[in-house]
């Protein structure tokens, strides 16, 4: 049987990585928090804890407490998403590796004795000082490639260039208080169309575009937090499927897990010969 691989986050970079790795056989475990403040909600399995199912690429996911992940890895069913604190969840499913696929651009608490195989996605991780691979996710020549000595391209600030914009794409809170979403991922937007409240202050998008994320409704955010994401290509199909760099990240950890797993393996046959 494949090892166990529990992963830190269910957004839509992590959902690339669940979606490789739960095709290709291996038992998958997702850890969310409680209120998962997800933008890109319909391509990422862990808006199942909004839903209590995500279908997404054929494959579902469903929240479930963490006494019963068990049962759902031995059907198959669907994919176990959990939101117990992560030490417990950890204690408890006891995996052979974590993947880090937070991208809060620093670590919120992932060490490299976490799980035989610790794998970090971004910036924030050096390998292998605090875990024993870290991903590229920076869009360009290196996406996706596996880093074992060294650091990801450190954080520009800068949101990748889609459709021709960068800064413009991205909404993001003027000030704390209660998101209210007047608009729907998918739906078509102009520049100024008001997509929201935070409170009583209107959002508006910067460009015309299609709404490829937006934050669930009636959710508490701070200053600044990620609200939106318009999409000037306007290709439906982009907000309801996984992203190719969900999938080149997906395939950096696939191929850092294989490797890992046939390094395990010669050792065990050296052993024995």
């Amino acid at each position: 049987m494949k090892p166990i691989v529990l992963i830190r986050s269910g957004g839509d970079i992590a959902s690339g990585i669940i979606y490789r790795l739960w095709r290709a056989g291996y038992p998958v475990v997702v850890n969310e928090i409680a209120i998962p403040t997800m933008i890109r909600r319909e391509v990422s399995y862990g808006n199942a804890v909004h839903r209590g199912e995500m279908i997404l690429d054929r494959l579902r996911s469903r929240h479930v407490l963490l006494q019963h992940v068990q049962d759902l890895l031995s059907t198959r069913e669907a994919i176990p998403v959990v939101t117990e604190p992560y030490a417990e969840v950890l204690k408890t499913i006891q995996p052979s590796i974590v993947v880090d696929a937070i991208l809060a651009k620093r670590n919120v608490g992932t060490a490299q004795d976490d799980a035989q195989l610790v794998i970090g996605c971004g910036p924030g991780f050096s390998a292998p000082k605090d875990v024993h691979v870290v991903i590229e996710t920076m869009r360009g020549h290196s996406l996706g490639r596996c880093i074992y000595e060294g650091a990801a391209i450190a954080n520009t600030g800068v949101p990748g260039n889609v459709g021709g914009y960068t800064h413009e794409r991205v909404i993001h809170s003027p000030a704390e208080g209660l998101f209210v979403a007047n608009c729907h991922i998918g739906d078509v937007v102009e520049a100024g169309s008001v997509i929201g409240h935070v409170d009583t202050v209107p959002i508006k998008s910067k460009i015309r575009g299609i709404l490829r994320g937006i934050l669930a409704s009636n959710i508490l955010v701070s200053k600044g937090v990620k609200l939106a994401d318009v999409d000037a290509r306007c290709e439906e199909n982009h907000c309801f499927t996984i992203s190719d760099k969900a999938l080149a990240i997906g395939g950096g950890v696939m191929e850092a897990i294989t490797s890992w797993e046939f390094g395990q393996t010669q050792e065990l046959y050296s052993e024995c010969n």
